[in-house]
Formats: C-alpha cells, sequence, structure tokens
C-alpha cells in the first residue's frame, strides 16, 4: 500500500503550543517498526501547485499565503505562525492527499499520513487549516480524468466546515460529516449529509452514526472515488474532542467505512485529520490503527 507522507517538513513551532505535530513523525516511525508499511511504500509527495490549490482557492488568498502577507488576525485564526515552512508543508500536506487519491484509484486503498485540513475555507484559513487538502484532491483526480464523481466521509469529531463552503453546488462532489453538534465551528456550514452528535456520544451512538450516514452518503453519491478523514479526535481522552468514543470504537468506524467503500466498489484514499489527546501515544496508536486496516484491505 502507497502512503504519502509530509513530516520532514518541519513546522518551527513555540513550545508551548498546543498543536501535537510530534504525532506526524511517531506516526510513520511506529508504522515501519510493526511492520504495517515496508521503507518502499513510503513516499513523500510533490507539493500541490499554483494551478491544483487554485482549483478550491480564491488565487489573493493563494498569493497572501506564499508571500506571508496575511494579516495577524488571519495567521491567528489559522492557529500556526506564519514561516516558509509552514507554507511548503500545508503545499506537501495536500499533495499527499492528491497522490494518495492516485494511488487508491489504482490500488484500491492508499493514506496520507497526514492531511484532512477541512476547516480551510476558499479565501481563508482556519482551525490548523492553510489548504483544504480535501477539496483541492478531489478536483485534481477530475481534471485529470481519473474519476468524474468523489464522495468525502469525514468522521473528525469537528464539521468540515471549509470543505461544505468550497464545494458547496458542486454535485459532482458529495460531502458527508459525521461531527460533534455543539463543538467547533460553532457556526456550521451545510454539506450534503450532515449528522450531529451530543457531547458525550459514545461508541454505540457513535457508530450507528457513522454507518448510516456513510451508508446513505455512497448510496447518493454515486462516486468514483472516496476521501476518508479518520480524525482520532472523537476518542475519549481527546482535549478537545467531547465524546467518549473508545479506541476499540474508532478501530469499528474503520472498518465499517473500508467495508462499505469495498462493498460499492470505491477505492478510499485515507486522511489522518485531528487528533489532540494529552498523550501523543494515543494519537498515534488510533492513527497506527487506521493504517493498519487500510493496509489490510489492499490487494
Amino acid at each position: 500500500m502507497h502512503a504519502f507522507y509530509s513530516d520532514t517538513f518541519v513546522l518551527p513551532l513555540p513550545p508551548d503550543h498546543r498543536f501535537p505535530m510530534a504525532k506526524y513523525r511517531l506516526l510513520r516511525e511506529r508504522l515501519l517498526a510493526e511492520g504495517i508499511l515496508r521503507a518502499d511504500d513510503l513516499h513523500i509527495p510533490d507539493a500541490a501547485t499554483d494551478a491544483e490549490i487554485l482549483r478550491a482557492h480564491d488565487a489573493d488568498y493563494l498569493h497572501r499565503v506564499q508571500h506571508g502577507l496575511l494579516e495577524p488576525l488571519e495567521v491567528r485564526r489559522i492557529g500556526f505562525p506564519w514561516t516558509l515552512e509552514m507554507v511548503e508543508r500545508s503545499r506537501r500536506s495536500s499533495g499527499a492527499t492528491i497522490a494518495a487519491c492516485r494511488a487508491a484509484l489504482s490500488d484500491g486503498v492508499a493514506v496520507n499520513l497526514a492531511g484532512g485540513t477541512h476547516h480551510a475555507f476558499r479565501d481563508h484559513g482556519e482551525g490548523y487549516c492553510v489548504f483544504n487538502d480535501s477539496a483541492i484532491a478531489a478536483r485534481a483526480v477530475q481534471a485529470e480524468g481519473r474519476a468524474r464523481r468523489v464522495v468525502i466521509l469525514d468522521c473528525d469529531v469537528h464539521q468540515g466546515n471549509g470543505t461544505a463552503a468550497i464545494l458547496r453546488g458542486d454535485s459532482s462532489i458529495f460531502t458527508f460529516s459525521v461531527h460533534g453538534a455543539k463543538n467547533f465551528p460553532f457556526h456550521k456550514e451545510k454539506s450534503n449529509l450532515d449528522v450531529e452528535l451530543p457531547d458525550g456520544a459514545a461508541d454505540a451512538d457513535y457508530l450507528m452514526a457513522v454507518e448510516e450516514g456513510a451508508r446513505r452518503a455512497i448510496a447518493v453519491a454515486g462516486a468514483d472515488l472516496a476521501i476518508y478523514l479518520a480524525g482520532a479526535d472523537p476518542f475519549e481522552r481527546d482535549r478537545y474532542g467531547r465524546m467518549k468514543v473508545t479506541m476499540a470504537g474508532l478501530a469499528e468506524r474503520d472498518r465499517i467505512i473500508f467495508d462499505l467503500c469495498r462493498s460499492a466498489g470505491l477505492p478510499v484514499a485515507v486522511t489522518m485529520a485531528g487528533g489532540y489527546s494529552p498523550d501523543v501515544e494515543d494519537i498515534v496508536a488510533i492513527h497506527a490503527q487506521t493504517v493498519r486496516l487500510a493496509a489490510a484491505r489492499c490487494p
């Protein structure tokens, strides 16, 4: 199975920053140590090009990101300080999702060991998201003639608001998001299908919502490709998740998504999305089990 990583392009964050950037490197190391992936399964992606990014984002926004011209409030909204490394890594992360989509269409399953930056809008970023890799990648494979229709299955605990806004009115890409009703973002956009869950939702209710919603989304979308955001943040010990889903519950969620996609004959590109447990090893373990289950479904 092909997996794409961009953790070698490190963001220089302040010591007190709460985003667990180390999870990406630790995930890659764990996947190799446990034999889930081999070294030759791993690839550094090309950066997303301007043309690819501009299918989802405004030219003015891209220019201001590229040249460090964002206003302080815009930088604060993203949550990362602006650096050239931030720009390069954001491009590479989107490029990794494009590459994962191409590989999935050839091999059935592929993974971006980062990505899932679903809070980035056409003209601004927020919530640790600069460019919207799902929207960029979906439109890239469409423009290349590799896929006609795409379904985005977003199982991060936070709504994919940027994805919904960018793709609103685009009937060729179906957006599904299952998320916390009262969690960030506090103003929700309208996906093609939104399933909201209360604070404290545990395995049974969460898994029912995922299965029913994803089954419906896949049936309606008529897609040639699925992009699956396998967020680790519904986890019961996540700092921001506000749900009570166990690690075993998240593994079952992954099985549900992969089985539904396989039954529908859908190739699936996986991205890691969020995860904010105070113990970074929790996040790494959740992402690793997603990749393990994805690899098991690769022919």
